[in-house]
């Protein structure tokens, strides 16, 4: 399963989407997820879902490594969906006691289900076609008036990025340990639940140990590289607003109208 796990990945491609600039991609990263929590019908759901799975088509990315960022949450999902039926208003359609399942309930966990699974899709989009260095110039530069408050923006995005980039590193490296663990006789598999978690202990602890080499190796190489944050740093490649960026931005207001029109004229799902 850890290998299925492509979270904080990057995979180089000459896509539409690859040559976006990286601010853009971030805040329509961040703009379509809040789309997705505002949708009240499905006509709105559906449109933006449509988006996404356009963005993903654009991206060339291929379809199963999309599904593989989904695998590790389809449990997360199922959870969060099943609660959901159980709070709902209306005329129960089911009851078992005290506990009732209504046709918002229904509604309400479908919703719940399909936001997360687009959530993390639109996010995905963002990993894969950006890379780590991109990444952290653009969170920079979208933050850079923080700046003006003394707020270290610089080393806030340089730590972001680190962590995001370490992810499939420290999934690697867990998949190496708990290979050799097995190898040695350990059993993570079979048992109760207690005892999978005690199985876990030879993972973790030299799993941290290995996170903390790591980060003691990458500051020594840092500090012997005179690194000193963003003052009076230049950038190898300026980011500049091209005519696919412009050419996005004006889709997503034309979208942007679209989406409140239908969301206010449309009456919501759940009521």
């Amino acid at each position: 399963m850890i290998s299925d796990i492509t979270m904080g990945q990057f995979f180089p491609g000459k896509s539409v989407v690859h040559r976006m600039d990286p601010r853009v991609k971030l805040c329509l990263t961040v703009f379509f997820i809040v789309m997705i929590f505002c949708a009240k019908n499905f006509v709105t759901m559906a449109i933006t879902i449509a988006m996404c799975f356009a963005g993903i088509a654009l991206s060339k990315v291929p379809m199963k490594l999309y599904m593989k960022s989904l695998k590790p949450i389809l449990f997360i999902v199922a959870f969060t969906a099943i609660l959901n039926l159980f709070y709902g208003t209306g005329e129960p359609l089911i009851a078992f006691g005290p506990v009732k399942i209504t046709l918002n309930g229904i509604l309400n966990s479908v919703m719940i289900a399909i936001r997360i699974v687009v959530l993390i899709l639109i996010s995905s989009i963002l990993t894969f076609t950006t890379s780590p260095t991109q990444l952290t110039d653009a969170i920079e530069r979208l933050l850079k008036p923080l700046g003006y408050l003394h707020i270290p923006v610089h080393e806030f995005a340089m730590m972001m990025t680190i962590a995001l980039r370490f992810v499939p590193t420290l999934l690697e490296e867990t998949e190496k340990i708990m290979a050799a663990q097995k190898a040695r006789g350990a059993d993570m598999e079979s048992g109760g639940m207690i005892q999978r978690i005690r199985a876990l202990i030879p993972v973790l602890i030299p799993l941290f140990v290995s996170a903390f080499r790591r980060a003691f190796d990458l500051a020594t190489a840092m500090e012997s590289r005179c690194y000193h944050g963003g003052d009076g740093r230049t950038k190898m490649k300026i980011l500049k607003l091209g005519k696919i960026d412009l050419t996005t931005l004006i889709s997503c207001v034309v979208f942007l109208g679209v989406f409140i029109v239908l969301n206010t004229v449309i009456p919501p799902i759940i009521r």
